[in-house]
């Protein structure tokens, strides 16, 4: 069963991500923060990240950079709110796999993440 890190520090969509993709059969992990989103991916190792942008403390793009400087073939899912492209472009070039705005399509979510992490 594949697994997937679901870091948002805004709680109703980390629990609508987290059945979306229990339902696609994955199984989940939850982080609201930077620390416990580095915790989780060392040590349950998943096999997919979708990764907010805006996270108090530390960012996306500084988790993201700290993903990939530990397991950089790990696919990551980035999720912004809209006119955030700046960051948008800096993280597609530190190796983030796809990008979406919020308020984002679930569908649209689950087909990419499917789409990358189904064989």
């Amino acid at each position: 069963m594949k697994q997937l890190l679901i870091v948002d520090d805004q709680q109703g969509i980390r629990l609508l991500l987290n059945e979306v993709f229990k339902r696609e059969g994955y199984t989940t992990f939850l982080a609201a923060n930077g620390i416990e989103a580095l915790e989780l991916a060392e040590r349950v190792k998943p096999d997919g990240v979708l990764l907010d942008m805006k996270i108090p403390g530390m960012d996306g793009i500084e988790i993201l950079k700290r993903i990939k400087s530990r397991t950089p073939d790990l696919p990551v899912v980035m999720m912004t709110a809209y006119g955030e492209l700046d960051l948008i472009k800096e993280a597609m070039d530190l190796g983030a796999s796809h990008y979406f705005t919020k308020p984002f399509d679930i569908y649209e979510v689950r087909d990419a993440v499917n789409g990358m992490l189904k064989e």
